[in-house]
């Protein structure tokens, strides 16, 4: 047997090995599972960047069927997610692809599978989890509306407001998933990715905050939804509605982030101390339309430059 396909054999049994022993941790010890599931991909990530991408693809097959084996159901949900994300990250490795583009794969790859587990969980077990929050919400609301109500303090149009909440919650509920998705799957990358380059692998770098810089034309698309929703009136739950609302929301955080980073900026060409920023950072939050104000205007008139000619020496 060649050398090559003794090492696939031998490296590929002991990730296997590897990974279903973080995953019974997992699953069977509370606290330290809780730690184990950030890291249960490590083996699938270290191996698909070492090894060629089919061999790869059959360690991530057999440790999903592994994942079944050790915690039923339960764990085949969870090895569909967490194994083929481990092998999306080393095959982007072993490709020398770039952060960014590992981060968008792994969020692309995390809100597939949640739609998919989605439509299973409705057509198969019968159970939508979303009309289940949506439910435990009205309760809240309801019980919120009797407390007030005992009190006197219920406003006339409060079962209006509720009902204009709840709608609003439903329509943005794709931005939540999407949000939802980048956060996991940076959660993962800032986790795993040290821990890959401590065994020895070359891992890519986000560029530093201070540079976060986003294309011009996210102020056009901006501008061109906030002149649409002043002029039209879209009625609620249609799909213009639904659009609309998402695409503003996902538009402002990404101008607030511009904010923000903008904000670190003028704190490194002032020589301010980084804890500084970061405090001011958590200011911005209250501060978040001051903030996005100052995203849009970083990106239409280059406030940088300005700030670097006067205070970088």
């Amino acid at each position: 047997m060649p050398k090559n396909k003794t090492n696939n054999i031998t490296y590929g049994s002991m990730m296997i090995a590897l990974f279903a022993i973080l995953l019974g941790l997992t699953f069977y010890i509370p606290f330290v599972g809780f730690i184990t599931a950030f890291i249960v991909l490590l083996p699938i990530a270290w191996y698909s960047a070492n090894f060629e991408r089919k061999q790869a693809i059959l360690v991530t097959t057999i440790s999903i069927i592994i994942s079944f084996i050790i915690g039923n159901i339960g764990g085949l949900i969870f090895g569909l997610l967490i194994a083929p994300l481990g092998f999306i990250i080393g095959d982007s490795i072993r490709g020398n692809k770039s952060k960014l583009y590992m981060l968008m794969a792994s969020t692309i790859f995390i809100l597939f599978m949640t739609a998919v587990q989605y439509i299973i969980s409705i057509l198969v077990l019968n159970i939508n989890v979303l009309e289940q929050f949506l439910e435990s919400v009205e309760i809240y609301y309801e019980r919120l509306g009797n407390m007030m109500s005992s009190v006197g303090q219920l406003p006339e149009n409060y079962d209006a407001m509720v009902n204009k909440s709840l709608q609003l919650i439903e329509a943005i509920m794709p931005t939540y998933f999407i949000g939802g998705a980048f956060i996991l799957a940076f959660i993962y990358l800032i986790i795993n990715l040290p821990l890959l380059k401590k065994l020895k692998l070359d891992v890519p770098k986000f560029s530093k905050f201070v540079d976060f810089r986003l294309p011009k034309a996210v102020l056009w698309y901006y501008l061109i939804v906030s002149v649409i929703t002043l002029i039209v009136s879209f009625e609620i739950g249609t799909f213009g509605y639904l659009l609309f609302v998402n695409a503003a929301l996902i538009l402002r955080t990404l101008l607030f982030l511009q904010g923000v980073s903008l904000i670190h900026y003028y704190f490194y060409v002032r020589g301010w101390p980084k804890s500084a920023a970061i405090l001011a950072t958590f200011l911005a939050v209250p501060l978040y339309t001051f903030t996005i104000i100052l995203g849009v205007l970083d990106l239409g008139f280059n406030l940088r430059g300005f700030l670097k000619d006067r205070y970088k020496k």
